[in-house]
């Protein structure tokens, strides 16, 4: 192999993959090293349950991806080499919960056209105020979307923002607007809906993005979600994700990348003379490199891979705080699931909740070490979208549990024993409960279980080690550790202290998701171009005549 390269990113996540093809592409030498024998990190498909059925292991939905900068810098190019997306013109998400009052069933759901979805609501009132919610953040989409792809901490990057309020006249709007974007979501619904429908079916929504719906800048999250989803639908990648891995390993290869697999760096290497990095020790030998992007944890950056990391970088590391963990369950099925409520037959995802209040309620025990008694449950129904992943008439599902602890230490229903952790028999017990909520809605499913597959935040952490207490959106996204203070203070923005060094991931700005937010822009940074806008300011810019 050869010894030197121009950029060394370690780790093969959405981010690294991102940067890779957009550095390579400008014409830099790039190496990826990934201690894993495959490309993608959380992005991956395989037939988990019987032979036949395709199930996305980890994460599955990429409306944020196809929304964002990367996509538009990249798509074309991703396509031309096999990537193909499957999409709803119609449906996109629903929520489904009993009436606390009544005990009835209480469904609303989200549709491409937002005045479709907005006509349900109950309360007129309500019909108006939800559009003018996505009229509001269309309003304010260069300062929404501006600060996602900037760096917070870059006097000119922040200067382009408020300036571009200031042209607009819009500066005392954006001030109201950033104020109601650091509510949480329960605050930023009640501040708006009387009814209960945008509540339900977007709360569920934050813990997607590493929040609940008690946390600040679920204000801003909650519309950046609706809006997202109302323009781009919620796609899938036809036969799976790792195809979504193939395509970019192809254009990787084919723009001269190096792809190490099976080689987890050991040491990034610093000139103790200059500061600067001078690249990576692997067990293969040393890479060297002038620039390092490292796709890891802040724990494992800072208190690993750096021996002589700047000062304070490792204590504060240390303390970084990770969120709660999540349990994924992959389920093959004799036939789909026949919900009494029809028409979630055709909705793509579907929550179990009935918004901030069931979710909350279920963040806290989480975050209080229990297992939550009504846990919100995410019900992913790809084979409505993408048929081609189970045989015909037989169907997968996609079950997440994003509010559980990584080490319980007892059950919110006093039922379960949790002694030993997320053993095999405590998988099982927590998959009836899980059961036993989506009965309740679709009676009948359990019966039509082939096969299951259960994978705990023990088991994420085992197979990615940036899922730090089984958290796989990279740390709490609570506003001390979000936006300019991502992942803390001492290490905020993606170039670190080290001259070269840069740290990309859902650690840092702009967060979780797969976006490809932070991949996109530190290779616009390095490439010295200005970084791509989303596809959702490209759609609300005005239009020259």
């Amino acid at each position: 192999m050869h010894d030197s390269v121009d950029v060394a990113i370690i780790g093969s996540g959405i981010n690294s993959l991102v940067a890779a093809a957009e550095l390579a592409m400008d014409g830099q030498r790039v190496c990826i090293i990934e201690r894993s024998d495959r490309l993608g990190g959380f992005i991956h498909s395989a037939e988990r349950t019987l032979p036949g059925f395709i199930h996305d292991s980890f994460s599955s939905w990429h409306p944020l991806f196809v929304s964002g900068g990367a996509y538009a810098a990249l798509g074309k190019e991703l396509h031309a080499r096999g990537l193909e997306y499957c999409n709803t013109t119609a449906e996109v998400t629903a929520s489904v919960a009993a009436d606390p009052a009544t005990g009835a069933h209480r469904v609303v759901i989200a549709h491409r056209d937002p005045g479709e979805t907005a006509a349900a609501f109950k309360v007129p009132a309500d019909q108006a105020a939800y559009l003018a919610m996505l009229d509001d953040l269309g309003r304010n989409a260069d300062t929404v979307f501006g600060a996602f792809g900037a760096e917070l901490r870059s006097f000119s990057d922040v200067a382009k923002i408020v300036l571009g309020a200031v042209r607009r006249g819009r500066l005392k709007a954006t001030e109201l607007f950033v104020r109601d974007s650091v509510m949480s979501g329960r605050n930023y619904t009640r501040s708006r809906f009387d009814g209960w429908e945008a509540d339900q079916l977007w709360s569920p929504w934050l813990l997607h993005a590493g929040l609940g719906p008690d946390q600040a800048t679920g204000g801003v999250m909650l519309p950046v979600m609706a809006m997202s989803m109302h323009g781009f639908g919620i796609p899938v990648v036809k036969g799976g994700s790792s195809k979504f891995v193939e395509a970019f390993e192809s254009l990787l290869r084919d723009n001269g990348v190096r792809i190490m697999l099976g080689a987890e760096a050991e040491e990034i290497l610093v000139d103790s003379g200059s500061g600067r990095v001078t690249g990576v020790r692997t067990p293969r030998g040393v890479l060297a490199a002038g620039t390092v992007l490292a796709n890891v944890s802040p724990q494992a950056l800072y208190t690993r891979l750096l021996s002589q990391p700047p000062a304070g970088t490792a204590a504060a590391a240390e303390r970084y705080q990770n969120g709660r963990g999540a349990l994924q369950i992959h389920l093959a099925l004799d036939k789909p699931v026949e919900w009494l409520d029809s028409r979630l037959n055709r909705v793509p995802l579907v929550h179990i909740s009935n918004g901030s209040d069931s979710t909350g309620i279920a963040c806290a025990q989480a975050e209080a070490g229990l297992l939550p008694s009504e846990p919100t449950v995410v019900v992913g129904q790809q084979c409505v979208l993408d048929p081609s992943r189970a045989p015909e008439g037989k169907a997968t599902l996609w079950l997440q549990l994003q509010e559980v602890p990584f080490t319980p230490v007892g059950d919110a229903a006093g039922q379960l024993d949790v002694t030993g952790g997320w053993t095999d028999e405590l998988k099982q017990d927590y998959l009836e409960r899980v059961l036993d909520r989506l009965e309740h809605f679709a009676p009948g499913t359990r019966a039509t279980v082939l096969a299951s597959d259960i994978m705990a935040p023990t088991d994420l952490l085992a197979a990615n080690p940036n899922a730090v207490n089984g958290d796989p959106y990279g740390g709490s996204a609570e506003l001390f550790q979000n936006l300019l203070w991502r992942p803390f203070p001492g290490a905020a923005g993606h170039r670190t202290p080290i001259n070269g060094l840069w740290h990309i991931g859902a650690s840092t700005h702009p967060g979780p998701g797969l976006s490809g937010g932070s991949g996109h822009l530190v290779a616009q940074k390095l490439t010295t171009k200005e970084p791509r806008l989303s596809r959702i300011q490209a759609a609300l810019k005005p239009r020259k005549r």
